[in-house]
């Protein structure tokens, strides 16, 4: 996987810590667009690659949770469906949920990774060990990111942001021999 290599070694130090992934998820998970249908249901487009990448953490025992401002039942049914325990919607503070979880889950802050795309993600991915930006995040973030994907929000980003750190914590054979 071409985007694994050449890795600075200071991303790789600090992707070999995470014991906790964060995700944000519209422009994170998904493109960042919203679909509502005539009745007033919204609807979202997550991509399987993400989801597999996101399971794939949970098997080698890193925990996963999604960080939302909004409040979305699309999102609920696939932190469901991936058997997302740490699931947080309608969160403004974006930092204090993390710093919650952490506590929560007796971490300290550079075993943490946050992904996101947006100026309400700076906050948590400034207090992470690892802050990822996706491919089209805005400047600003891509800016404060350690490692921004190759590809954007709801197109595969999230599985590049999971590879990064099972690669660095040497688990890459270990996912490559499990599918074989």
């Amino acid at each position: 996987m071409d985007y694994l290599s050449n890795l600075p070694a200071d991303v790789l130090a600090r992707a070999a810590k995470i014991r906790l992934a964060a995700f944000d998820v519209d422009g994170t998970l998904t493109d960042g667009r919203l679909w509502y249908s005539e009745s007033g249901h919204e609807t979202k487009v997550f991509h399987v690659h993400d989801g597999l990448g996101l399971k794939r953490l949970q098997a080698h025992g890193i925990q996963v949770a999604i960080v939302s401002a909004r409040i979305s039942h699309p999102v609920a049914l696939r932190a469901e469906e991936l058997n997302i325990a740490h699931v947080y919607q309608g969160q403004n503070d974006k930092r204090e949920c993390l710093r919650q979880m952490l506590e929560a889950l007796n971490l300290q802050p550079e075993q943490a990774a946050f992904v996101g795309d947006d100026l309400p993600d700076l906050p948590a991915m400034g207090l992470a060990g690892l802050a990822i930006a996706v491919n089209n995040a805005h400047p600003w973030v891509a800016a404060r990111a350690h490692w921004r994907t190759r590809l954007g929000g709801g197109r595969g980003a999230v599985r590049e942001a999971c590879d990064l750190i099972l690669h660095a914590q040497g688990k890459s054979a270990a996912e490559q021999e499990h599918w074989r």
